[in-house]
C-alpha cells in the first residue's frame, strides 16, 4: 500500500490541531520556557541537558502522538509524561543521542542520516514499552529503511512557514511547532499502518 503524500499528512496534522490549537500553544510555550532555562541557567545547564531535556522531549512529542491518534487535547503536565518510566526512557533518548553524535563525528551529513534513521524512536517506546533502548532504536531504524527522504522531504516543506516564524521574532514557532509535531506522527502513524497491513 502507497504512503500518503506529505501535503496530506499536513493537511491532517492541521484537522487535528483544529480547535486545539491554544492548549496546543500554551504547552508549546511551557515547554520553550522549560528548554530555554534548561540552556541559559548556568549552574542547570549540564545536568538538565543530560538528565531532564531528553525526558522532556520524549513527553512533549507524545501529546501529539496522543493528539493524532486519539484525537487528546494537549495538556501541559503531559510534557512529565517520560517521568512516569525515568530510567527507560531516559536510557533510550541518550542512547540515540549518543549514537547520532558518534555519526556526526564522521560527517554532518552521516549524523543528519542517522538522526532521520533514528526520528521514530520515542513513538516506538511509547507503544512498545517492553522493548529494551536498543530494540527500539533498531526498529526505529528498519521502520525508516526507504523512508528517510520521505520525512526530509516533509520537514522542508515547512521551510516557507520557519521564515515566516523567524520574521515574527519567533513567536510564530509557538503555533508552527504543535504543526510541525502533528505531520511527524501522522507519518509514524501512516508508516505503522502501512507495515501492519504489508504483514
Amino acid at each position: 500500500m502507497a504512503l500518503t503524500i506529505n501535503r496530506d499528512l499536513r493537511r491532517s496534522a492541521q484537522t487535528a490541531l483544529a480547535g486545539k490549537w491554544t492548549p496546543a500553544v500554551l504547552t508549546t510555550l511551557v515547554y520553550m520556557l522549560l528548554a530555554g532555562a534548561c540552556s541559559y541557567i548556568p549552574f542547570l545547564k549540564f545536568p538538565a541537558s543530560l538528565l531532564v531535556m531528553p525526558v522532556l522531549g520524549f513527553g512533549f512529542q507524545i501529546i501529539f502522538l496522543n493528539l493524532m491518534r486519539a484525537g487528546t487535547e494537549p495538556q501541559i503536565n503531559a510534557i512529565f509524561v517520560g517521568f512516569n518510566n525515568y530510567g527507560k526512557t531516559l536510557g533510550t533518548m541518550l542512547l540515540m543521542m549518543l549514537y547520532t553524535w558518534l555519526w556526526s563525528l564522521l560527517l554532518v551529513i552521516p549524523g543528519i542520516i542517522k538522526a532521520y534513521s533514528y526520528a521514530m524512536t520515542p513513538f516506538i517506546l511509547n507503544d512498545e514499552p517492553e522493548l529494551g533502548a536498543d530494540e527500539v532504536i533498531c526498529k526505529s531504524m528498519a521502520m525508516m529503511r526507504g523512508h528517510k527522504m520521505k520525512l526530509f522531504l516533509l520537514d522542508l516543506s515547512f521551510i516557507g512557514w520557519i521564515l515566516l516564524a523567524i520574521l515574527t521574532l519567533g513567536i510564530g514557532f509557538l503555533w508552527l511547532v504543535p504543526w510541525m509535531e502533528s505531520a511527524r506522527v501522522a507519518f509514524y502513524l501512516d508508516l505503522k499502518r502501512n507495515a501492519q497491513q504489508e504483514a
